[in-house]
């Protein structure tokens, strides 16, 4: 059984709409996946508790706007065989390139492997957290920071959409008269009836991107995507409505059967390079991975 060294948390709502009584009551409704007796265990195994570590038992009642720390735990965890790269750090932020497979942070049956994880067992820099995320499926570029002090500024910047991201994709396409088109694409996107897909839906819009298609050859379109918004899975499903589904989509357009990882697959995305006025110093910053897709120029 794998244990994470480090703490997830989660913060109890201001109000309590739900009339929890406990917090074991309020952990279940909001991780429906999780059993309730998965959470009984943890508890009694001292896996749950308060930020200054005091034990939150079966018992504990709800608490208003408190955060509650939680170690996960999965049985024969995998391991993701390839590395990830540190390609910036300071003592503000620190930005790695994650490869594909891993998740950024603790999910589904990864634990210890995830990109969060590794880098904190690397650098030794407990404080580091994400500023945001990418898909396990895609590689490339995530920002981390490394002072807490600083960090709503730079969480701030993805907020307010002022951090410029570009991508590339490879996707099956065998019209030479593509290369240098560009698209503009603006729709609504929300979850669809599989929890784990989006679909584009009817009503305001809230996802936009850009695509150029850079170059076709032997049935195959190279593709520079700048997310200007940042819903889930956004890219995968512009270029799916397109006609451009990625290469090695296991989602888009259709959801295939759930099994093991196909190392030799992997999803044809990439995020390459973020460029922003870093909000702490006021310089121009820009970062741009080395690692490359399944394309030769």
């Amino acid at each position: 059984m794998g244990r994470s060294q480090y703490a997830s948390s989660v913060v109890m709502p201001s109000n309590n709409p739900a009339q929890y009584e406990t917090v074991l009551d309020f952990l279940i409704a909001r991780f429906t996946r999780i059993d309730a007796e998965i959470w009984r265990q943890r508890m009694l195994d001292g896996n749950v508790h308060w930020e200054g570590g005091d034990p939150i038992s079966e018992a504990t009642p709800f608490t208003a706007n408190a955060r509650v720390f939680y170690y996960r735990e999965v049985p024969d965890e995998p391991e993701i065989p390839f590395q990830e790269l540190i390609i910036h750090q300071d003592d503000e932020l620190l930005v790695a390139c994650k490869p594909h497979f891993l998740p950024v942070t603790p999910a589904g049956i990864y634990v210890q492997q995830c990109l969060l994880n590794r880098l904190r067992e690397k650098t030794g820099i407990d404080a580091l957290t994400p500023i945001h995320r990418i898909d396990r499926d895609t590689a490339g570029l995530v920002m981390f920071s490394v002072n807490p002090e600083t960090r709503g500024a730079y969480q701030q910047m993805f907020a307010e959409g002022t951090v410029q991201k570009t991508y590339q994709a490879v996707a099956a396409c065998d019209d030479s008269a593509a290369k240098g088109k560009r698209w503009l694409i603006e729709n609504r996107m929300d979850t669809a009836e599989q929890w784990f897909r989006m679909t584009i839906t009817e009503g305001e819009i809230n996802a936009r991107s850009t695509v150029n298609c850079v170059d076709v050859k032997n049935g195959r379109a190279l593709f520079e995507l700048s997310p200007l918004t940042g819903k889930t899975h956004q890219l995968r499903v512009h270029m799916n409505s397109i006609g451009f589904p990625l290469e090695n989509d296991r989602l888009y357009p259709d959801a295939l059967p759930k099994g093991e990882d196909d190392f030799g697959k992997p999803l044809q995305l990439l995020a390459k390079e973020v460029e922003f006025v870093d909000p702490v110093t006021g310089e121009q910053r820009h970062f741009q991975t080395t690692r490359g897709l399944n394309w030769s120029a």
